[in-house]
């Protein structure tokens, strides 16, 4: 059966790739800035347009805010984009955000923060394969007829890629974004040509139409509340800055340099083609509206519900190149594929940020483990999974979706340059060069403008879109941050029921006989206890057996076991391509053939958890090399539990079965017999969970 799901999978996501390749998969710059910088530059598609759509609620006479909006969003952009690059060199290995937080703020605004960045990752998915679908439905019906199909079929064809690795999708997605970025550039420069050198007057196609205000004449605070309103829309040009912070380490050496200079080339990319393209927008008179069926005109007519109101980006396209021209087309074609691709800056950013919540114990264990590929696939398969129920959901629809967008990357901005201003006070403190407190001083500069500029961005952005749907987006970070923190809890109390400790213990006590393999992880009271009884089975040869899968936990239990001074050898079995059955079995094989006659017994220690949810939170090794071992002939399999504190609950169910009898049951006999030991039995022995 593992032959025949075998040959698909390599297929679909290619050959297993060994651990010592892993820098074999590091990004050039070139390729990290469509990989990490995908999300921000795509995001110029519609970011305009959502600033437009909201002046329009006050009438065309609104429209000439926009060139001011978008100086507030450069403004914000390069302050971001400066304070991440202080972020880069000071903290490279890609906590992003959450360390920041954690270390300079506590865990708790640690937690907050990735709370944040992963609903914002999810969202990032969401928002971008939709407006790709809508942008491509203006061509193809087939789409817009069925949107949620598309789309859920678009994330699981970005899914099968990354899961192919991050150095092969990068270099398969570098080529349309690098085309969008130069159609955009190309859009820029002839419209300026055309209208400044030629004098030409350039139409957008909705240049004649007028807009029915829903508000007509606002001044004052409503004047105000618009402008922010439309501020905070403009914002989701941001949205993917944190995404290089947090992939430093899959830059290549110097990994720090490499990832503020892409830093940069995003930024300066990003608000050339925003402010073009919203200058473009103004000369052409493009016209936007949230109802366009009813609030846009033509004649002093509705136009009605047939209208489909395309994007701003191909609007302005179609004014400066001509409707059906190559370049027209082009830049359309590439619009919408850089939308699928924007997604990808999520696909690298959750799964990275998940691993090390992983490694922190905030977050399932298997989410720390690369692939075959030597990506964090677990990762990947979730964040797809959550982004495809929410497409789901609001039936992938953009305008729905964004609105749930930006608070929660505003929320990680705003802790993030807080912890650094405390970052570099602390450093301030202890420095005593004076060229470096200088550097220090402007960097703790740098980050405080950027902390007040978007904590004042956060208040606008909570405010004006609270209602509008943000509140979704902040009871997803709630319902993260508790589920956290409940994981947390869970793996700290279970590590401390098994610490092992210093002295002697009833677990090191010799049990019975037997005797061979003895599985080994880490050193804890299961581990010590499976020792033990492994001494007195007193069989030729006893040793205990591990895999090397992390080289720094490896070496951690050596030390420990030279340390205990532990008297049974330790063997530690190489795993390239990080597995652990494999090895195990075939040393086993290894044993039986040099000596054919004689039985080779496989303990492996193992604890009882009495909650069905636990069993989701721990490896399932045990099982997956039991099931193996089990047809390896002359091998026998030893299970030695150790039963946690939440096996309690199981023992009360157990006694419960024990005392219910089905009709019948007295008249035949059963009750006390062997149905009730059979009972009790299965009672009694819940899924043990693998403690490696």
């Amino acid at each position: 059966m593992s032959k025949l799901t075998d040959v698909p999978k390599r297929i679909l996501i290619g050959r297993a790739l060994r651990s010592d390749r892993l820098g074999e998969t590091l990004l050039p710059k070139r390729i990290a800035l469509p990989v990490f910088a995908s999300d921000p530059l795509s995001s110029v598609a519609y970011a305009p347009g959502e600033v437009l759509l909201v002046l329009s609620i006050a009438g065309v006479s609104a429209y000439h805010f926009s060139p001011w909006i978008a100086v507030a969003v450069v403004v914000l952009m390069f302050t971001v984009v400066a304070s991440y690059r202080q972020n880069v060199h000071a903290y490279p290995s890609g906590g992003g955000d959450y360390e920041v937080a954690t270390t300079n703020l506590g865990p708790k605004a640690g937690l907050t923060v990735a709370s944040a960045l992963l609903v914002d990752y999810v969202l990032t998915v969401a928002v971008s394969i939709a407006s790709g679908i809508e942008n491509l439905g203006s061509a193809v019906p087939f789409v817009v007829e069925h949107k949620v199909f598309c789309a859920i079929a678009v994330v699981v064809l970005l899914t099968l890629m990354n899961l192919r690795g991050v150095k092969e999708s990068g270099t398969l997605f570098a080529i349309p974004t690098y085309v969008f970025v130069a159609g955009v550039f190309i859009m820029i420069a002839w419209g300026a040509f055309r209208g400044l050198v030629l004098g030409d007057t350039m139409r957008a196609p909705t240049a004649a139409y007028h807009i029915k205000a829903e508000h007509q004449g606002l001044a004052g605070f409503a004047l105000v509340f618009l402008l922010l309103r439309a501020f905070s829309s403009g914002c989701a040009a941001l949205t993917g800055v944190e995404a290089i912070s947090n992939g430093v380490p899959a830059f290549r050496k110097p990994k720090s340099k490499n990832a503020a200079s892409t830093l940069a080339a995003m930024g300066l990319l990003a608000v050339t083609m925003f402010c073009g393209i919203i200058a473009l927008a103004m000369t052409t008179k493009v016209r936007m509206a949230e109802n366009p069926a009813t609030d846009l005109l033509h004649n002093g007519v509705a136009i009605g519900s047939g209208y489909v109101q395309n994007p701003v980006i191909s609007q302005v396209a179609e004014a400066v190149f001509g409707k059906g021209s190559l370049l027209f087309v082009v830049l359309a074609a590439a619009t919408a594929l850089v939308l699928f691709l924007a997604a990808n800056t999520a696909y690298n950013g959750f799964p990275l940020l998940g691993s090390i919540l992983a490694q922190d114990r905030y977050l399932p264990r298997q989410l720390h483990t690369r692939g075959d590929r030597l990506a964090f696939s677990n990762g990947i398969v979730l964040l797809a999974g959550t982004a495809a129920m929410l497409l789901a959901i609001y039936g992938a629809d953009s305008t729905r979706l964004i609105q749930l967008y930006i608070v929660g990357v505003f929320v990680s901005f705003t802790l993030s340059q807080t912890g650094m201003v405390r970052h570099w006070n602390r450093h301030l403190a202890t420095e005593k060069d004076q060229a470096k407190r200088r550097h220090m001083v402007r960097s703790r500069a740098i980050n405080t403008f950027g902390a007040f500029f978007t904590g004042l961005v956060l208040v606008v952005v909570l405010v004006t879109k609270f209602t509008h749907g943000a509140w979704v987006a902040l009871l997803g970070m709630c319902i993260f941050y508790a589920t956290m923190t409940a994981i947390r809890k869970h793996y700290d109390r279970v590590a401390e029921e098994i610490a092992a400790p210093e002295g002697p213990s009833d677990d090191s006590l010799r049990p019975s006989r037997v005797h061979s393999v003895v599985l080994i992880s880490k050193i804890h009271r299961p581990a010590l206890r499976a020792l033990a009884y492994a001494k007195l089975m007193r069989s030729d040869t006893l040793e205990a057996l591990s895999v090397n899968v992390d080289p720094a936990e490896t070496k951690a239990l050596r030390e420990e076991w030279e340390r205990r001074g532990i008297d049974v050898p330790l063997k530690v079995l190489d795993s390239p391509y990080r597995e652990i059955t494999r090895p195990i079995i075939e040393y086993v094989k290894g044993l039986r053939k040099e000596s054919p006659r004689d039985a080779v017994s496989v303990i492996i220690p193992e604890y009882v958890v009495g909650h069905w949810y636990e069993h989701l939170l721990h490896n399932q090794s045990a099982l997956r090399l039991k099931g193996r071992l089990l047809f390896t002939p002359g091998v026998m399999v030893t299970s030695v539990p150790y039963q946690l504190e939440s096996s309690e609950a199981a023992k009360n169910r157990a006694r419960k079965r024990q005392e219910w009898s089905a009709p019948g049951a007295v008249r035949r006999g059963a009750r006390g017999g062997a149905a009730q030991r059979v009972v009790q039995v299965q009672a009694l022995a819940p899924a043990a969970t693998a403690l490696w």
